[in-house]
């Protein structure tokens, strides 16, 4: 069933089309409808299912004009706080609305100013929510639509009774929306306080790595990130690749860099306009670009089959993410390899990546590059070697030229 069939306003499907979308995932399929008709709704899915799009494309329809704060989202950390307020916003492009994101760690002073401009739809971690309430600049006596996201995040943070602060600050009368990956006894009872005859839709996420990808880390110093990614990519015979990195201005550095040592790439995030992001994918598609740099939220609307290498220039946060990330490579029967750059401050990352997916993930050095020191060269690692792996691809050999 297309996006069309939906109920979605008009306005919203443009922004939809301009996404990139083309058809809904499962749980945008089962979500969407009952958020229209006003029911509240928990739905056990984790990052990658396209949840955010299932909540937020329903939520800009029914809210429809610009008027005051009446949908909340929380979110357990600023990074999916600014993640998620960016693909609202992407979302909300032909509407009128405005959405706005309050996190800690930062000043007062930008929230502030947005706050002030007006806000339909506020994104927002727990303490700064509060502190914006206390300081006056958030009321939420007008409250529609309240959606609480990565609910079992929030509990392992200890932010549950500061959610249920803000809920008793929101009208009774509100619909809202709880998602989480898990529902432990503690989100339950949240469910029940906070919610009234609310519908679950369960929605797995695979696991484990598609058999056709073969996967790796290379361990590094922080400093050498990018030398080792350039080294990667001149002894590495691929197709194309796509290199992933956490934040728009982290992807915009890499691309420009591999830019300047002579590679044909592409950048794709959310600053880039949908008139640049349609020439990065189709320049992509056809071949004009052999490097793709992208971060995962603007990454979720490629589909090209020929990508031979993902590379994690970053870890990424969250494991389901990982999974995400490498399974766009591997399609359709075809092997690929991803290759995931680490550095120590990684190393919790990795850890909870390879208990996600029930397998431990080689580490690899490659030979006769210049490493510094880094306690992570402590553990033995086999050279960079892709030998005796029939049906993979394999490393063009050391200085050897890269496929055109």
């Amino acid at each position: 069933m297309p996006f069309s069939k939906l109920g979605l306003s008009p306005k919203v499907l443009e922004g939809v089309r301009a996404a990139g979308y083309t058809d809904p995932t499962p749980i945008q399929l089962r979500a969407i409808p009952l958020v229209m008709s006003g029911r509240d709704l928990i739905g056990s899915a984790q990052t990658g299912t396209g949840k955010t799009a299932a909540f937020a494309l329903p939520i800009l329809s029914r809210l429809a004009q610009h008027g005051a704060l009446r949908a909340l989202v929380l979110e357990p950390t600023r990074e999916l706080a600014a993640q998620v307020e960016t693909a609202i916003h992407d979302y909300a492009r032909f509407t009128n609305l405005r959405t706005v994101v309050v996190f800690g760690g930062t000043g007062y002073g930008r929230q502030d100013q947005a706050l002030r401009q007006g806000v339909d739809i506020l994104v927002a971690t727990p303490g700064r929510l509060l502190d914006q309430m206390q300081r006056g600049m958030v009321k939420l006596n007008q409250i529609e639509i309240l959606v609480l996201d990565e609910a079992d995040r929030m509990l392992d943070m200890g932010f549950l009774p500061d959610v249920r602060r803000i809920v008793e600050h929101c009208p009774r009368t509100r619909q809202t929306m709880l998602f989480s990956a898990t529902i432990p006894p503690e989100i339950e009872q949240l469910c029940k306080w906070a919610m009234r005859n609310p519908e679950t839709i369960e929605i797995g996420l695979r696991r484990s790595p598609a058999e056709t990808v073969t996967h790796a880390l290379y361990p590094v110093a922080s400093d050498q990130k990018q030398e080792l990614l350039e080294e990667l990519l001149r002894r590495t015979d691929y197709d194309q690749v796509l290199i992933f990195c956490r934040t728009k201005h982290g992807a915009d550095r890499v691309a420009r860099k591999l830019h300047d040592q002579g590679h044909a790439v592409a950048v794709l995030h959310s600053n880039r306009t949908q008139r640049e992001r349609e020439q990065a994918l189709n320049g992509f598609r056809n071949g004009r670009y052999e490097v793709m740099v992208a971060t995962d939220i603007a990454a979720r609307g490629i589909d090209v089959e020929q990508i031979s290498h993902v590379i994690n220039f970053d870890v990424p946060h969250h494991p389901e993410d990982y999974v995400h990330r490498i399974g766009r490579t591997g399609r359709a029967q075809s092997v690929g390899d991803a290759f995931t750059i680490m550095i120590a401050e990684d190393i919790p990352e990795v850890a909870a990546i390879e208990r996600f997916i029930g397998q431990k993930i080689p580490r690899v050095k490659v030979e006769d590059f210049a490493y510094k020191y880094t306690r992570l060269l402590d553990d033995k690692a086999p050279p960079i070697s892709r030998g005796g792996r029939t049906g993979r691809r394999r490393f063009s050999g050391y200085g050897g030229a890269r496929r055109r």
